[in-house]
């Protein structure tokens, strides 16, 4: 297949609702000359998106630290060196409080994540409670809390959550190279658990671990080839963390680092091949120029988090964000995404 025919036109938009990519195709996007890329992902952005808009979402550590999974990027991972201190649950008034601020300063979407691998079945009452605040206030909601059972999901589903996090990080080939304490099929369960209770799913992963081009492709495959596309597709730029497996590594390899261009790359190659996703620009802008994320938004990301902190790394921060918008002419999104389908 020609780089012509792997890339889909807006104005016969056949990639929407594709899940047949195959590697080749996708590795063919990555490789054609970046602006090149870039146009042809704005063109799918704009064709299904608000040009112009961005979601802002804020995300809240409710349960920090202590986690049992070994995932190498991971400040709170129990085998990390981080410094990070676990604390119990949050008390649900508090995470309340925390996301009335944040729809205060602007924020549509409030997203929660635990340092669980798995919630606990005597964890779901309070869970379920803090879903319903958030929602009575009028933001939509996503969580993460490692693992989910079918039961677990129904109740988050019958709660009212929105949207689920479960990231399958990298490529399903790399993946044992990162965490060894689950599968990427352990991962993949929870992703359809999540589905069939109705709620909508989020999932996306971390670049600039080390990965080849390669990886990505096979990163961005595994998203794009989900029986249904995620609604939500975070995409990460690893945040370093001194005391973590990829932390220590990469400190002595600062080439492994991914350069912007490639990020840029890895955002419009995830724009084309799921064009009704929000494609969220997650962690690693607090040390992205202000031209990188511009040509992030150009290339078809629509949401970022605001705030100072994301869990436990740090973020751009609402003061330099409202500067960003403020010089490229962004606008908050103008409303809510549709919540969930059925629950």
């Amino acid at each position: 297949m020609t780089i012509s025919e792997a890339l889909p036109r807006t104005e016969t938009a056949p990639a929407v609702g594709r899940t047949d990519w195959t590697r080749d195709e996708i590795a063919a996007l990555f490789d054609l000359p970046f602006t090149e890329l870039v146009f042809r992902a704005a063109e799918v952005h704009r064709a299904h998106h608000a040009a112009g808009e961005v979601q802002l979402a804020t995300l809240l550590s409710i349960k920090t630290g202590g986690c049992p999974e070994d995932c190498g990027y991971c400040s709170q991972s129990a085998s990390a060196d981080a410094g990070v201190k676990a604390t119990k649950l949050m008390d649900v008034r508090e995470v309340l409080q925390n996301a009335a601020r944040a729809k205060d300063a602007g924020s549509q979407r409030f997203c929660m994540g635990a340092a669980w691998r798995n919630p606990k079945d005597r964890d779901m009452p309070a869970i379920v409670e803090i879903v319903k605040g958030v929602r009575a206030l009028g933001m939509e909601t996503c969580m993460t809390l490692g693992m989910l059972t079918p039961a677990q999901a129904d109740q988050l589903a019958e709660a009212g959550l929105d949207y689920y996090n479960h990231n399958i990080d990298t490529a399903p080939e790399r993946y044992a190279e990162v965490i060894t304490t689950r599968t990427f099929e352990d991962r993949l369960d929870t992703l359809a658990n999540v589905r069939a209770s109705g709620i909508n799913v989020c999932t996306g992963g971390i670049v600039g671990m080390g990965e080849s081009r390669a990886d990505r492709v096979g990163f961005i495959h595994a998203l794009a080839t989900l029986p249904r596309h995620p609604e939500s597709v975070p995409v990460n730029a690893l945040v370093p963390v001194k005391g973590t497996v990829l932390g220590d590594m990469l400190a002595d390899t600062p080439l492994a680092k991914i350069d912007d261009i490639e990020f840029v790359r890895t955002v419009a190659v995830a724009r084309i091949t799921m064009p009704l996703s929000m494609v969220r620009l997650s962690a690693g802008r607090e040390s992205m120029t202000d031209a990188a994320q511009a040509l992030c938004f150009l290339a078809g990301a629509n949401s970022i988090f605001t705030g100072d902190t994301l869990l436990t790394a740090p973020n751009a921060g609402d003061d330099r964000d409202a500067a960003l918008f403020a010089r490229l002419g962004l606008k908050p999104l103008a409303g809510p995404e549709p919540l969930a389908v059925c629950h």
